[in-house]
């Protein structure tokens, strides 16, 4: 179950630029310094602990994420599971993501690594921080099995964030975590990037507003745990990225009190979510939640020059009736202004599940699968998908030094691929599609539904 932001919802063109927010907002590159866009979908297992945990990830999710044009995946991990005891580091664990890395790699899918956690962990009844680090001062705390989100407002849950923000020993726990994680697998050619924590939340402060405490604790708490968790990454790995998160309550469409992080290679991630929607209500274009987000939510990367990857987004129930207006409106805006996105979540069944029991998309999801450029080898001129057409058009200028290859991805189906200018050529194999052309020439890529 994706985890509730909060929020409203609007109308968006059907044509979008698909490259990180246009001028002003720089976008992901890779190694080699080609212009990324990641598109895909959460993988998890929530379900499973222990001897058993991750077992309901397989390699189809990853060769059926790839099939159907997805270059992206957000691996679920848990801290819970990575160190049951205090300094005793599961290497079963590890090995299990490993493999889940290996999978990602053999089918060419990218992978950010998520520490998640859902209302604090398993001291509550869900997972992510270890019972062992859950200090709640004997404050109460109340389950609410039909509003789950609810439940981070329990007053033990709320300081039992406090603990972990403030404790000097909890913080070092949480960082030594951390190193583990990027020193298993700084290396692994499947890992893009690490997402230093779930949508972190706190305690509110009595006379506050749920805005007004959310960006405190953003600029307070925070971004000072993001310059701990950089540097314990950066002591093992120095090439990824890592992604932090605002708390959920950007959803309302309230921008983030986040600081600059003090490192290089930022990318801010945060989820899309709607209240009403998460709620079980259908999608209303007149409300204006995309417009009132996306402008909030542009703010930050804007003010800090850093790249921005949604990590989770899409509703319980895409069968109602308005639903495929709002994946093409949110598609749209998406394309405006991220580097890319996660959905969630990539599942066989029902509710959130990308797909049924068969893998065939379940209702309007189909809509997230359209052609993107993975990674563009030069400076992206312009880039548009319009869905009514069924036309993609790349315009860029091949990049003079480095790489030569730009790589595009297309859905299932028949598309016609052309590359225009500089002696282009084109290569295709199932989902994806090579262009490489003359450095310095302008390039346009058409990629044509037949």
């Amino acid at each position: 179950m994706a985890a509730a932001a909060l929020a409203g919802t609007l109308l968006a063109p059907t044509s979008a630029p698909a490259r990180a927010g246009g001028q002003d907002i720089p976008p992901l590159t890779d190694r080699l310094g080609r212009v990324l866009t990641l598109r895909g979908w959460n993988i998890e297992d929530k379900t499973h602990r222990g001897d058993s945990a991750l077992s309901a990830v397989t390699e189809r999710h990853l060769r059926d994420m790839r099939a159907k044009g997805f270059d992206f995946a957000r691996l679920l991990v848990f801290w819970d599971d990575l160190e049951p005891r205090p300094g005793r580091y599961s290497d079963a664990y590890l090995r299990r993501i490993q493999r889940i890395l290996d999978w990602a790699a053999r089918h060419d899918v990218k992978v950010v690594i998520d520490a998640h956690q859902d209302v604090f962990g398993p001291a509550f009844g869900h997972r992510g921080i270890p019972e062992w680090a859950t200090r709640t001062d004997g404050l109460p705390f109340t389950a609410h099995p039909d509003d789950w989100f609810a439940e981070y407002f329990e007053p033990a849950v709320q300081r039992a964030f406090t603990h972990l923000y403030e404790d000097g020993d909890l913080r070092r726990a949480q960082a030594r975590a951390w190193r583990v994680l990027a020193g298993r697998f700084a290396h692994h050619p499947a890992v893009i990037g690490y997402d230093l924590m779930n949508e972190p939340m706190g305690e509110v402060r009595a006379g506050e507003d749920l805005s007004t405490a959310a960006r405190r604790i953003e600029r307070e708490q925070l971004t000072p745990m993001y310059d701990r968790l950089a540097d314990a990454v950066r002591s093992a790995d120095r090439d990824a990225w890592v992604f932090v998160e605002p708390t959920p309550i950007v959803g309302e469409g309230v921008p983030t009190g986040l600081g600059r992080v003090d490192d290089p290679k930022v990318v801010y991630a945060p989820h899309f979510y709607d209240t009403a929607m998460e709620a079980g209500a259908d999608y209303d274009p007149r409300a204006g939640w995309i417009e009132a987000y996306e402008r909030a939510v542009t703010e930050y990367p804007r003010r800090y020059r850093v790249p921005v990857v949604v990590g989770e987004w899409g509703p319980p129930d895409s069968s109602l009736p308005h639903m495929n207006r709002f994946y093409r409106d949110a598609m749209a805006s998406l394309g405006r202004y991220t580097s890319g996105w996660a959905g969630y979540v990539w599942c066989y069944g029902s509710g959130y599940c990308a797909v049924d029991d068969t893998g065939a998309f379940r209702a309007n999801k189909e809509l997230t699968a359209e052609p993107y450029a993975e990674a563009v080898a030069g400076t992206v001129r312009s880039a548009a998908h319009d869905a009514g057409a069924g036309v993609y058009r790349l315009e860029y200028d091949a990049a003079r030094h480095g790489s030569r290859v730009t790589v595009l991805s297309v859905p299932e189906g028949r598309w016609r691929v052309t590359a225009d200018g500089g002696t282009a050529a084109v290569r295709r194999a199932g989902s994806r599609v090579w262009v490489s052309a003359q450095p310095g020439s302008r390039v346009v890529v058409t990629v044509r539904h037949v």
